[in-house]
């Protein structure tokens, strides 16, 4: 019997309603599973709860894939279910799972064992933020973490520009949330002050920044309170 993985999106802020981000389509799919793969499993039932789940949380089967349980073995294991026929949803602990996610890894190993893999719609902060920088959309690539030692962190910070502006390349990139000010501040220092900068903060939130400018112009604006709160950076 085939069964399918179902790719679940939750909200990316706590004060954004779930019924704001989930499609009636994606609450029959979620409504109907009874196995979740879940980076959190407390998120992950606080979720289920706010979308008004069917069934009785309590008898869902919650196992959990993140930086703890990335072992090949383990990851093998969640899939034997989808394998016996029951599918399963995986869901982030915020945003689309599987997009600078662990979710990646069950996808990829899904696809080797021919299980079918379907992407619900839903909210991404990268995506979000392209759309709303007025950089390119046509070219982008989101970076992850850079480095966080110099000179390497100098040294990307500089490729990443070269990239944007010889490639028209829009170059997305996050920090931890406590390290974001510190790495604004380097990034004004670093880059031409043509380079055009996006900062998009708590997207989705009702806090939410997102402003496009100049380095120029950012070295003469009052710097947007950024520090410890979720924030995608892109160069363009």
């Amino acid at each position: 019997m085939s069964a399918t993985l179902y790719l679940i999106p939750c909200p990316i802020s706590d004060d954004t309603a779930v019924v704001d981000v989930t499609p009636v389509a994606n609450q029959a799919i979620i409504d109907s599973l009874d196995y979740f793969i879940v980076e959190n499993t407390r998120s992950a039932r606080r979720f289920l709860s706010k979308s008004g789940y069917a069934k009785a949380i309590d008898e869902a089967t919650f196992v959990e894939l993140n930086e703890h349980t990335t072992s090949p073995t383990e990851i093998a294991r969640m899939i034997e279910p989808l394998k016996a026929g029951r599918n399963a949803g995986v869901i982030s602990e915020a945003g689309v799972p599987a997009v600078a996610d662990p979710g990646q890894a069950v996808v990829e190993l899904c696809h080797r064992s021919n299980i079918r893999v379907v992407p619900l719609v839903g909210p991404s902060s990268i995506l979000m933020a392209v759309m709303a920088s007025g950089l390119s959309g046509q070219s982008f690539a989101f970076n992850g973490y850079l480095p966080i030692k110099e000179p390497e962190r100098g040294k990307t910070i500089k490729r990443l520009e070269s990239r944007a502006r010889g490639e028209h390349q829009s170059q997305l990139f996050i920090e931890a949330p406590y390290r974001n000010v510190k790495l604004l501040e380097q990034m004004l220092k670093t880059l031409n002050p043509d380079t055009r900068l996006c900062i998009a903060c708590d997207i989705t939130s009702k806090s939410e920044y997102i402003r496009t400018q100049t380095v120029a112009q950012w070295r003469k604006t009052t710097m947007p309170d950024i520090q410890k709160r979720p924030t995608i950076f892109i160069i363009g």
